[in-house]
């Protein structure tokens, strides 16, 4: 008999399709997914400082029920913006016979609903299977700890989505033999397939990159705890630092910048170029940093699911700046399906499980501006080895794929429902 399994989800994120899509197809899973809302234009945008939907399809292929969102300012960003009391009864009440399902995945306590979800379950007498991203890269107030260890004591199962978020669970009581891989990941080969070299030269040239550049790619919301003008910083660091004529003839367009002249420390090493996706209430002071300073960086702006392939196309290296806010960090998984090492701060999330330096990238102090260029010219220094890093990148990143995934939810369901 398979297991009549719900996820528990604030609105479709198109990393998680990918994994609902494979529950369902499963033979021993029965799955429904409940949503809280489904966000239109401006509510998606929130962050990303453009109205906009997804370019893949979010709700085909799996099951899914939207709940009646009662809160006064729907919103998936703040705690009060989900409010769904009837999750309640979609889960079953002691009484009413049996329960609707098996187990219940919910993905932390983000928003009101998790935690209805939470107490449906648990007056339900449902397994609750928790698989959030809290990860202990992030300092709380004593008092924070001791909610969690509270709120932990409600599940009967975890789902680790990596180490840090594997000692989150560990430091705050949790038994070892409660927890299974959860491991976060994206469409390894969706993303590989559509990332093809041979229209690199083609965008480089419409991005304003030169051919013989090391290109370093940022992807993501220009907002504080991602340090996008960190990044600026340690390249203006390089500009300085290298032995060249004097940095941009020309002044730097936000869109279409000159030809790139930083070069490495060491003379004759490649010129470097930058180019940053996405858009975010730091985008002007970004872009004011790059121009006053005449540095080779191209702003792409926000650009879709289906058109990122062609940033990873053209780019060498990944750089993600951020603090410990980037609890994992999914633009990593991504670059890395793509043949692309990465740079990260020892604040993100995701840099013990996916960052082996000098095999698979770099890890900084966050924060630190002259490590992070240093990091940035000793890579570049040699592209073919930039080149193997992102071969060998590429080949640890399958691990993380959705196949594993499924695996892992089987693994939690068996654990919490002890089958």
């Amino acid at each position: 008999m398979p297991y009549r399994l719900a996820i528990f989800e604030t609105h479709p994120i198109q990393y998680k399709v990918p994994w609902f899509r494979a529950l369902a197809a499963h033979p021993e899973i029965e799955l429904t997914v409940f949503y809280c809302m489904l966000p239109d234009a401006r509510q998606q945008g929130v962050g990303f400082g453009v109205t906009f939907q997804w370019d893949v399809p979010l709700l085909e292929g799996y099951r899914h029920v939207l709940l009646d969102n009662v809160a006064k300012q729907p919103g998936v960003t703040h705690f009060r913006g989900c409010d769904t009391p009837s999750i309640r009864r979609m889960v079953g009440a002691p009484g009413l016979g049996v329960p609707a399902f098996d187990a219940v995945i919910i993905n932390g306590w983000v928003v009101k609903g998790c935690l209805q979800a939470l107490w449906a379950c648990r007056r339900a007498g449902v397994p609750a299977i928790l698989r959030c991203e809290a990860c202990d890269l992030q300092p709380r107030v004593w008092w924070k700890t001791l909610v969690h260890r509270a709120l932990l004591r409600q599940f009967s199962a975890f789902m680790a989505i990596g180490a840090a978020n594997r000692r989150f669970y560990l430091r705050r009581g949790v038994p070892p033999a409660r927890i299974v891989e959860g491991l976060y990941c994206v469409e390894n080969a969706r993303f590989a397939g559509s990332c093809p070299r041979t229209t690199r030269s083609t965008q480089r040239q419409a991005w304003g990159i030169r051919g013989d550049a090391v290109c370093f790619l940022f992807c993501g919301k220009l907002e504080t705890k991602k340090r996008p003008l960190d990044l600026l910083q340690a390249l203006e660091v390089l500009g300085r630092t290298s032995l060249r004529p004097a940095l941009g003839a020309a002044p730097a367009s936000a869109l279409r910048p000159p030809p790139s002249d930083v070069r490495c420390p060491t003379s004759g090493h490649p010129p470097l170029h930058l180019l940053l996706v996405g858009d975010g209430e730091l985008r002007a002071a970004c872009e004011s940093f790059a121009r006053e300073r005449r540095l080779p960086v191209t702003f792409a702006g926000f650009l879709n699911q289906g058109e990122m392939p062609a940033a990873y196309a053209v780019a060498d290296c990944l750089i993600l700046p951020s603090d410990h806010g980037e609890t994992w960090g999914l633009v990593v998984n991504e670059a890395m399906a793509c043949g692309l090492p990465a740079i990260a701060s020892d604040r993100v999330g995701c840099h013990q499980d996916l960052i082996t330096p000098g095999l698979t990238g770099a890890v900084f102090p966050c924060g630190d501006i002259a490590a992070l260029a240093e990091a940035m010219g000793r890579l570049a220094a040699d592209p073919e080895r930039l080149a193997a890093m992102g071969q060998t990148a590429c080949a640890h990143v399958q691990r993380y794929s959705i196949d594993n995934l499924v695996t892992g939810t089987l693994s939690a369901l068996r654990l919490a429902c002890g089958r």
